[in-house]
C-alpha cells in the first residue's frame, strides 16, 4: 500500500511529541531530525525537504505551541497543513469546454499511460456525462494499438486508429471523426518512449500544435520517485503540462514523486490511479493524502468509494435486516460482496482512522473474502438462512468444511463472527435513542470518556 513507510517513521516522530503537556526546543529538533530522514527515505526531492522542515520547525517553534495546550497536537496539524501546501492544498478539476475537448496523454513508456487513457475516459464519461473517444496514436509500442482497443472494448469506448499512418495525421482525422459524429471528448494516447528523446518531444510539440488541447497530462509512475519529477520537469519545459496523473499509487509506493512534483515543477496533479481495474482512478486531494500519510485515515474518499460501489438502497436494507436481529448467512454474503466492490480489504481499513496503525494490517489477505464466500455457498438454503442449524451440529459443520475445501476452524469462525455481529446489532437497537444522541454529542466533542473497571470505580469512589 501506498506510502507504508513513510506512514510509519512519521507517526514514529510524532508520537513522542502527542502525549506531552509542554515541549522544548529539543523536542521538537529531535523530531523534526526524524521527520527529515523520513522524507528523504521516501525519495522526496531533498530541496523540497529543507524547505518543508525549515518550515515546520519555524511554526512549531512560536511561544503558543511550546507554551499553549496541548502542543503535541498543534505540532501534528502544523505537520498535516505543510504536506497538503506542499501537495497544492486543493483538488485541481479539470479543463473541459463545453463543446469538443481535446486531452493528450503523454509520458514514458511503462507509466500506465493506455491504460489510464481508458480509465480518464471512463470516470469522465461517468462523472461529467461526456461521449468520449479514444485516438490511438503510439504507433511505435508493439501491441499498443491492440491494448488501447482491448480497453476501450471493455468500457464500450470506440477507439480511433489508423494502424502506422503518422501520428500527426491520425490526430488531425480523430478530430474531424470526432466532430462528425458528435463526439465531446478525445483522449489521445500518444507515444511513450524508454526515456525522454528530442525525437519523441518534436512529434508531442507537433501533436500539440494541431489539436490545441484543453489538457496536457503526465502520466507518471508514483514508484519511481524522484525520477517522476525529473521526468516531469523535462515534459513541462516543452508543452507546458496542465497536470499530473500518478499511477500505481497502491503499489509500495515510497512517495517521492507525490511529495515532490507540485513543489518543483508547479504541475497539479489532478488524478491518482489506485489499482488495475479500469474504475480504480480517483481525484488526487492533497488534504485526504497529507491525512493518509500521517495515518489518520481519509474518510471522505471511503464515503464517495462506497457511495459509488454499493446501490442506497441495498444497504438500507441490509441495515434494517442487521438491526432487526435477523442477520443470517444469505445477509452475510451480500455484505461481503459489497466490500469486494469496494476494492481492497486492507486498503478499505487504511481508510478508517487510526486503522493504518495497526501492526498486522499487512497481514489481511483479501482472499479471505473468496474463503467466506466458499463456506457460505456450501452451505444448504436451509442452514444459510437458519444459523442455528450450523450452531446445533458439528457434522453440517464437518460438511461445509469438507465441501469449501477449507477447515472446521475457518467454518467455526464464521458462524462465531456471524454471532458477535448479531449481538452487536442488537444490542445497538435495543439502546435508547436519547443515550445514542448523547453518545454521538460526548463523541464529536471528545468528552466520551473510556468505561473504568471495577477496581478503578471502587478506587475512584474511595
Amino acid at each position: 500500500m501506498a506510502f507504508e513507510n513513510l506512514t510509519g517513521r512519521f507517526q514514529m516522530a510524532l508520537r513522542r511529541l502527542t502525549g506531552k503537556s509542554r515541549l522544548t526546543e529539543n523536542d521538537i529538533d529531535e523530531m523534526m531530525r526524524e521527520v527529515r530522514l523520513s522524507l528523504l527515505e521516501a525519495d522526496v526531492n531533498y530541496k523540497v525537504v529543507k524547505e518543508f522542515t525549515d518550515e515546520v520547525k519555524a511554526l512549531a517553534y512560536g511561544e503558543k505551541i511550546l507554551k499553549g495546550l496541548n502542543p503535541g497536537q498543534q505540532v501534528v496539524k502544523i505537520v498535516n497543513d505543510e504536506l497538503t501546501k506542499l501537495m497544492g492544498e486543493k483538488a485541481e478539476e479539470l479543463n473541459l469546454s463545453e463543446d469538443l475537448t481535446v486531452i493528450l496523454m503523454v509520458g514514458l513508456q511503462g507509466a500506465g499511460k493506455t491504460t489510464t487513457a481508458g480509465k480518464l475516459a471512463n470516470y469522465i464519461r461517468k462523472n461529467n456525462g461526456k461521449k468520449p473517444l479514444l485516438v490511438a496514436a503510439d504507433i511505435y509500442r508493439p501491441a499498443a494499438i491492440e491494448q488501447l482497443q482491448t480497453v476501450g472494448k471493455q468500457l464500450d469506448i470506440e477507439v480511433f486508429e489508423m494502424g502506422t499512418a503518422k501520428p500527426e495525421t491520425i490526430v488531425k482525422q480523430a478530430l474531424d471523426y470526432a466532430r462528425k459524429n458528435l463526439f465531446d471528448l478525445v483522449i489521445i494516447d500518444t507515444a511513450g518512449r524508454l526515456h525522454i528523446d528530442e525525437t519523441m518531444m518534436e512529434e508531442i510539440k507537433n501533436i500539440a500544435k494541431i489539436t490545441n488541447p484543453e489538457e496536457i497530462l503526465l502520466t507518471v509512475d508514483a514508484m519511481t520517485g524522484q525520477d517522476a519529477v525529473n521526468v516531469a520537469e523535462t515534459f513541462n519545459a516543452a508543452l507546458k503540462l496542465t497536470g499530473c496523473i500518478l499511477t500505481k499509487l497502491d503499489g509500495d509506493t515510497r512517495g517521492g514523486a507525490a511529495l515532490s512534483i507540485r513543489k518543483v515543477t508547479g504541475v497539479p496533479i489532478k488524478f491518482a490511479g489506485t489499482g488495475e481495474k479500469l474504475h480504480e482512478i480517483e481525484v488526487f486531494h492533497p488534504e485526504r493524502m497529507a491525512s493518509r500519510i500521517l495515518g489518520m485515515g481519509d474518510v471522505l474518499s471511503l464515503i464517495e468509494k462506497a457511495t459509488e460501489e454499493i446501490d442506497e438502497a441495498e444497504a438500507m436494507s441490509m441495515m434494517e435486516k442487521m438491526m432487526s436481529g435477523n442477520f443470517n448467512y444469505n445477509d452475510m454474503l451480500k455484505q461481503m460482496r459489497m466490500i469486494k466492490r469496494m476494492g481492497k480489504f486492507s486498503g478499505i481499513l487504511k481508510m478508517l482512522p487510526g486503522m493504518g496503525q495497526m501492526a498486522d494490517m499487512d497481514k489481511i489477505d483479501d482472499k479471505q473474502l473468496i474463503y467466506i464466500e466458499a463456506i457460505i455457498s456450501s452451505m444448504t438454503k436451509q442452514e444459510r438462512k437458519d444459523p442455528e442449524l450450523l450452531n446445533r451440529s458439528s457434522s453440517r459443520r464437518n460438511r461445509v468444511a469438507s465441501g469449501s475445501g477449507r477447515s472446521t476452524t475457518e467454518v467455526n469462525r464464521i458462524i462465531s463472527m456471524l454471532d458477535k455481529q448479531a449481538k452487536m446489532m442488537r444490542r445497538m437497537a435495543g439502546m435508547n435513542p436519547s443515550n445514542v444522541e448523547n453518545m454521538q454529542e460526548n463523541l464529536a466533542q471528545g468528552t466520551l470518556q473510556p468505561r473504568l473497571s471495577r477496581a478503578e470505580r471502587r478506587k475512584k469512589k474511595h
